[in-house]
């Protein structure tokens, strides 16, 4: 048996349809983090459930990805990728299966975790595979569509979704998974190859253990105190939980000799200001991805379709300029592309918050392409940086660290942009707000003006670290 995929004649030649499997299933688990979130009104109006209540359909998702990407990512190392992956697509497609079926909240969250937990196995091995299937010279090109297919899924959502609720019963936005995910589990079987790099180690279930209490604390929490205020002993409760969960977390990885997380590793400098631009630029993308349908849909009055159609440019530029960026990053480098991307976006946010309900629709879609450009140029060359920085035998766990990064971007985004944006309305209004209030318009713009200054500000600092990065590896390279 070979001990490479890069010697093996028959995986290199099948590649690109690896590629395909890997990446359709790595869109529709990302996919399923953001597209709910258009369909909350109608999912609790049909489920005769209050909103704080259908807001767990997509919490409980993102927080069972955040404290299990880590894990399937080192069980990816031990007891092979490819395994891993294939498991969490039929977890993924059964969870999908269930959660369309309009029989109550219960039914609806259970099928949400059964989904998290396939989609967790998937996100976090699936740029392992990328970096060992595909040869040096090719890398980029290879997480640049990966990257595509990440980012088109977390940004798709919305877009996706008002199409859909437009025409057809919300279930669909779950079961349209169903078909595409046994298609390419079928495409997998015959093209996925075994798994050739496995590294013997112990499981370490007590940092598995810690670190899943420490996330699901502090986001439960978090998730909970918007709901009945943060001065609530439970929410008091859950937060200190977490905080003694992460103490331990810490306090064990650093001495067990079989860690679920080495470290180590984030003494790489290149590695560990990529996850932390990354994880910021996702913060960035959520927030918009919140804020975006109150401002088309409530602040202008459009339909869910139309609003649809205009977040749809996002995606469908960054899938387009991604796999160049990819193909140019292995030229070049990645360094400059991604530092480029980033003061687009940047820029890009300025537009936002100078944003209000006379700007005219055309300016806004522009801004929207603006940034789906930026991201385009920053995702795949970042992600490169990413893989390309750790020892093949951290490579599952490289990928479940660049996993988690995304999905506690998600995660923080929302929390920032509904806290930040009903915190300043209730500010202005002098009363405690939590949903867009027709009658007031202005004041939702004061909030949103106020939520992207946030998204600014994280942009501007992810620039400044990644221009200091570039600068770092022109002159190591003089």
């Amino acid at each position: 048996m070979n001990k490479n995929y890069l010697n093996d004649p028959w995986v290199q030649a099948k590649r690109w349809l690896i590629l395909t499997a890997v990446g359709m299933f790595t869109f529709m688990a990302t996919l399923d983090a953001s597209i709910v979130n258009i369909a909350l009104p109608t999912i609790s109006k049909d489920l005769a459930i209050p909103m704080n209540q259908a807001e767990w359909i997509v919490s409980v998702y993102l927080m069972v990805i955040c404290a299990l990407l880590l894990f399937f990512g080192k069980l990816g190392d031990i007891f092979g990728k490819i395994r891993i992956f294939r498991l969490g697509t039929i977890l993924f497609i059964g969870g999908s299966l269930l959660s369309g079926f309009n029989h109550g909240l219960s039914l609806l969250l259970v099928g949400r975790v059964i989904q998290a937990l396939g989609a967790a196995m998937t996100m976090s091995t699936n740029n392992g595979i990328i970096t060992e299937v595909f040869p040096l010279n090719e890398r980029g090109k290879a997480l640049g569509w990966i990257g595509s297919f990440v980012s088109l899924g977390s940004i798709a959502g919305p877009g996706i979704g008002g199409l859909i609720l437009a025409k057809w019963y919300w279930g669909n936005i779950f079961w349209i998974n169903v078909p595409v995910g046994i298609l390419t589990f079928v495409l997998g079987i015959f093209v996925l190859p075994a798994d050739l790099s496995k590294t013997p180690a112990r499981i370490d279930w007590l940092g598995t253990l810690s670190f899943a209490v420490a996330i699901l604390g502090l986001f439960g929490g978090i998730f909970i105190g918007q709901d009945i205020g943060y001065g609530h002993w439970a929410v008091g409760g859950l937060l200190l939980l977490a905080v003694l969960a992460l103490i331990i977390f810490f306090h064990h990885e650093r001495r067990t000799p079989a860690p679920m997380l080495r470290l180590v590793i984030f003494k790489n400098i290149d590695f560990s200001l990529s996850l932390l631009t990354a994880l910021m630029i996702f913060v960035v993308n959520f927030i918009f991805n919140v804020i975006a349908p109150f401002y088309l849909q409530n602040a202008r009055g459009l339909a869910a379709n139309t609003s649809g159609y205009l977040l749809m440019v996002f995606p469908i530029i960054q899938v387009l300029v991604a796999p160049i960026a990819g193909s140019i990053s292995d030229r070049i480098g990645p360094e400059s592309l991604t530092f480029w991307g980033l003061v687009l976006i940047t820029i890009s946010q300025i537009g936002y918050f100078l944003t209000d309900l006379q700007s005219p629709l055309w300016l806004f879609t522009a801004f929207v392409g603006l940034v789906g450009f930026g991201n385009g140029l920053f995702q795949a060359p970042n992600n490169t940086i990413v893989m390309s920085s750790v020892a093949t035998k951290d490579l599952g766990m490289a990928g479940g660290i660049n996993g988690l990064a995304r999905e506690l971007g998600m995660v923080i985004g929302i929390t920032f942009a509904t806290t930040i944006l009903f915190s300043a309305m209730s500010q202005q209004l002098g009363r405690h707000v939590t949903t867009y209030l027709p009658q007031h318009p202005a004041t939702f713009i004061y909030g949103m003006k106020v939520t992207f200054i946030i998204s600014i500000v994280l942009s501007l600092l992810a620039t400044i670290l990644t221009g200091y990065r570039w600068l770092k590896h022109r002159r190591r390279t003089v």
